[in-house]
């Protein structure tokens, strides 16, 4: 860690918002590929799409193209982060009383996870999309939107007990919604809150889906206790956002799961990790 003065910096933490932002869009159109079914649009073909670096104008293949393209802009970012921020490890002298800090071990961290995310994401094409493959591909993704917020905060302070708490039992509560999407579990409790009127499933699907809704039910009461205590107001966003995504659950299930709601529940989900993060930072 090394710090610089604020000018120097400015850029350098613009640049780290926007790969964050794009990483944060990158996952909900990762979402909206699977949602869609999207996921081969480009068939068995890596990194052409159907064998060309152009493909036909038809809806899934360009869905899946769409997010191949955002994945390389997040690519550029995220790489265009770390180089400046070793850049400016290396040319600036310290002043810990007046400067900035410069975190370049997360982004050095979020350019290494974003190498196994490339890798990760060639073997679940190739592999025709198994879950497992699925699931680390989102959990390596958190990670990055993470490392990058780390940058763009301009590293980490001193996190509560409690916060670790709170962004840990997110970060598990989401590969669980993965797991749960991916398995086809989403369909294997109906009703809400309860597994088809039942608080005991009694089928291994219905398994999955139950322990995902019990880890979210423990956010919500973790985030409430939390924002009542410490006062925070990111603990209050993170609570408040929790409640938006456990009403955004319970409507995707009465109503069904329509395609738009499941990729808003995802994009809220990704945003209380978010949010999570922040406040621990």
């Amino acid at each position: 860690m090394v710090y610089i003065s604020a000018p120097m910096t400015r850029r350098f933490e613009q640049v780290a918002w926007a790969a964050a932002t794009a990483t944060y869009l990158l996952i909900v159109l990762g979402a909206i590929v699977r949602i869609t079914g999207s996921g081969l649009g480009c068939g068995e073909h890596w990194p052409l799409c159907n064998g060309r670096w152009v493909p036909p104008p038809d809806l899934p293949t360009m869905i899946e193209f769409g997010h191949r393209l955002v994945a390389a802009l997040v690519s550029v970012l995220v790489a265009t982060v770390a180089g400046m921020a070793w850049w400016l490890a290396r040319g600036r002298s310290a002043d810990a009383e007046t400067g900035t800090q410069v975190p370049t071990w997360a982004a050095t961290a979020a350019l290494a996870l974003l190498v196994i995310q490339v890798a990760l994401g060639a073997i679940t094409v190739k592999l025709d999309l198994p879950p497992w493959t699925v699931i680390l591909h989102l959990g390596t993704a958190m990670l990055i939107l993470a490392s990058l917020l780390v940058v763009a905060r301009g590293g980490v302070g001193r996190p509560s007990t409690a916060a670790i708490g709170a962004a840990a039992l997110g970060f598990v509560t989401v590969l669980l919604g993965a797991l749960t999407a991916n398995m086809g579990a989403a369909r294997a409790c109906l009703g809400f809150p309860l597994c088809s009127g039942h608080v005991v499933p009694s089928t291994p699907l219905q398994d999955i889906q139950w322990i995902h809704r019990l880890l979210a039910y423990t956010l919500a009461g973790y985030t409430l206790v939390w924002a009542f205590k410490s006062g925070s107001w990111g603990a209050r966003y993170a609570f408040a956002l929790v409640l938006l995504q456990g009403g955004g659950a319970a409507a995707m299930v009465l109503l069904n799961l329509p395609q738009a709601l499941q990729a808003a529940h995802v994009a809220v989900g990704t945003g209380v990790w978010a949010e999570l993060v922040l406040a621990a930072l």
